[in-house]
């Protein structure tokens, strides 16, 4: 794994994607309550979501300068994807909010990894 992205314009266009769903975390919107629902995350947690988003645009966009954090901040992406894309699975949520949403993420944050922090 490369130590800071190349090219980096991958890496700076998932920022802002996550920054957006941040955004969209916050109340949240329809869709992303849907979203919560479906998958029955407690109600309790949903704070959390845009705090996640908002520090992995941060880790991302600082992962430009600072070596690893980037590369780091990619792949725990994946995983918290990963355990989303779980989370609609088990609860038999196989709609536009597994599909589009959870894998959808998934496929662009490992593809980010690979393109822009792999060998």
């Amino acid at each position: 794994m490369r130590a800071l992205p190349d090219p980096v314009w991958p890496v700076l266009v998932l920022a802002l994607i996550q920054v957006g769903d941040g955004v969209l975390c916050i109340g949240p919107v329809r869709f992303v309550r849907e979203c919560f629902e479906g998958v029955k995350f407690p109600r309790e947690w949903w704070w959390l979501a845009p705090v996640v988003k908002f520090a992995a645009a941060m880790g991302l966009v600082l992962g430009v300068w600072v070596p690893v954090l980037g590369g780091v901040t990619v792949w725990a992406l994946v995983a918290y994807f990963l355990v989303a894309v779980f989370m609609h699975v088990r609860a038999r949520d196989f709609g536009r909010n597994l599909f589009l949403n959870a894998a959808g993420m998934l496929g662009l944050c490992v593809w980010v990894a690979l393109y822009s922090f792999g060998p």
